[in-house]
């Protein structure tokens, strides 16, 4: 009891001094602690069972250890951290405990990472002198790298975040494996596991914290945006999900992948990609379709590269996914409501009837579903020309779904649209990867809504190859409608592909670089083509 009394005469006295910054804070030690640490090359073997490499993610401290294990006959994910002395667990706790009764939230919350980081090292520093602990310099930076994940990050889960390679981050519920989907390895168990419905729960109101929303026993849903971009799904609840609660990260990638890196992990060919700056050159509307984590996003990433550097863009989505490699953009998100009726909602619908009067010259939707379907094709009939995803595994999926409830969109609209990119998530050789299955120009839809189509480029599963042919009505459209000669266009289709394939040969593969590229062919391509040495 007198030990309770005393802890409790220290924080108040520490609640004193350090909110109100009177406490002299003298030769403070920084924590070396890289957050963005290089990238490393993954290697890509045929044989799971020879992969065994590690990588840091935040150094010195944390890293990843990727092997194949051989009692699970699959390849697996360890999370490596400090391992931490009991002692130093002990005061790691006691620490803790006091930090949690010390901490001023706006401080943690409005500041950068650098100086939040500052804050909680100043305020555990304090704390040791206080409570008289006995710590040495190298088990204090071990126990800052978990004040730093705990207060700072999102706990057990921080290091995850800071992995470039993974995309989503899964956990079904207690005493069951974090899971993980890899973009070179896919999906892998990792060795992070939350041991009961509590400790669970209170990291599930930590994500709603985090995202500005409320989850509860009252409303144990959430569908959220972190401050970093990352899409959360997560429940609450056993009544919800019988393991307990549950979420899904789907991490927002900074910096979006590049055509050149499309074409590096073969999802497409450089003929397909060059048909794409073609058709956003000339203001053309396309549909990319395919099934859940198909890739649909990043190809819409990839190809938004090819908008003319001049052009006014806007973009519109539930949650932020999309980068732009632009200035002359307007990103646009959709805002759930607030309480019960809806109060405060804004929804696709209403920002994409909005988007119009801010002068697009190209409009992005993230994902269309429902009514807005309507507006946005509408759009495309006067004129604008928009890019978007949709769920549907083939073109004749995507035209019934656009013809029926909820969409219910009008046959003669879908003449609006001129291609569909179908990305597909295959096994080939042994090894995932997502491609282009085809790409499909809508020529015709009938008032009975069939569909006259063509296909000018396809991938053939069995020989995993690109082919193409050089029919394109859709450049017969743009030949006809800008008064250009059909054979010139061709030839240009087939000069921007070598453009590609020399900047893929010269692992010009950059976020800066490739855009460099790009916008410097719109102003001088006479001159890319010779330094590229194409004639």
């Amino acid at each position: 009891m007198e030990q309770q009394v005393v802890k409790i005469k220290l924080s108040s006295l520490l609640i004193r001094q350090i909110l109100n910054r009177e406490y002299c804070y003298i030769n403070k030690m920084s924590v070396p602690i890289n957050l963005n640490p290089k990238i490393p090359a993954l290697p890509k073997l045929d044989d799971k069972t020879k992969i065994d490499i590690r990588y840091m993610l935040i150094a010195p401290y944390a890293s990843a250890h990727i092997y194949w294990d051989t009692n699970l006959r699959e390849l697996v994910y360890d999370l490596e951290e400090p391992m931490l002395t009991p002692g130093e667990k002990e005061i790691l706790d006691r620490i803790e405990e006091a930090m949690y009764e010390v901490i001023n939230v706006n401080v943690a919350i409005e500041k950068t990472v650098e100086s939040t980081s500052e804050y909680v090292d100043k305020t555990a520093r304090i704390i040791i002198e206080e409570l008289d602990l006995k710590v040495s310099e190298q088990s204090y930076s071990k126990m800052f790298y978990y004040l730093f994940r705990d207060f700072i990050g999102l706990q057990s889960i921080e290091p995850l975040m800071k992995d470039y390679y993974i995309e989503d981050i899964e956990c079904n519920g207690i005493d069951t494996p974090v899971y993980l989907i890899h973009r070179m390895y896919r999906n892998m168990r990792t060795n992070i596991k939350f041991r009961n419905v509590d400790e669970l729960a209170s990291f599930v109101e930590k994500l709603a914290q985090k995202t500005g929303r409320y989850i509860s026993y009252a409303q144990p849903l959430l569908d959220g945006t972190l401050p970093d971009g990352s899409r959360i799904n997560a429940s609450y609840t056993k009544d919800v999900t019988s393991k307990g609660p549950t979420f899904t990260i789907r991490k927002f990638t900074k910096i979006p992948w590049t055509p050149i890196q499309i074409l590096a992990n073969e999802t497409m060919s450089p003929e397909m990609l060059a048909y794409f700056w073609i058709l956003l050159q000339y203001k053309s509307s396309i549909l990319i379709t395919g099934g859940t984590g198909s890739g649909k996003t990043t190809l819409l990433n990839a190809i938004a590269f090819f908008i003319p550097p001049e052009a006014r863009v806007v973009s519109l989505e539930d949650t932020r996914e999309i980068n732009l490699p632009r200035e002359n953009w307007l990103p646009a998100v959709a805002r759930p409501s607030i309480g019960v009726g809806k109060v405060g909602e804004i929804d696709l619908f209403s920002l994409l009837k909005s988007s119009f009067r801010q002068n697009p010259d190209y409009l992005i939707v993230g994902e269309v579903r429902g009514q807005e379907a309507s507006v946005l094709f509408q759009g495309m009939a006067s004129g604008h020309s928009s890019m978007s995803t949709m769920h549907a595994e083939s073109v004749d999926t995507l035209i019934r779904r656009l013809q029926t409830p909820p969409i219910s969109l009008s046959p003669t609209l879908i003449n609006s649209l001129d291609c569909v990119a179908v990305v597909t998530h295959v096994n080939v050789g042994g090894k995932e990867s997502r491609k282009v299955k085809e790409i499909v120009e809508i020529v015709d839809v009938n008032q009975d809504g069939q569909a006259v189509v063509n296909t000018p480029m396809s991938w053939d599963p069995y020989k995993n190859q690109f082919f193409f042919k050089k029919q394109s009505k859709v450049f017969e459209r743009i030949a006809k409608q800008q008064g250009l000669d059909l054979m010139a266009l061709q030839r240009e289709w087939v000069l921007r592909a070598k453009v590609l394939q020399e900047m893929y040969k010269k692992k010009i593969m950059s976020f800066e670089e490739v855009g460099q590229v790009i916008n410097e062919y719109y102003k001088d391509p006479a001159g890319v083509l010779q330094k590229f040495g194409i004639q």
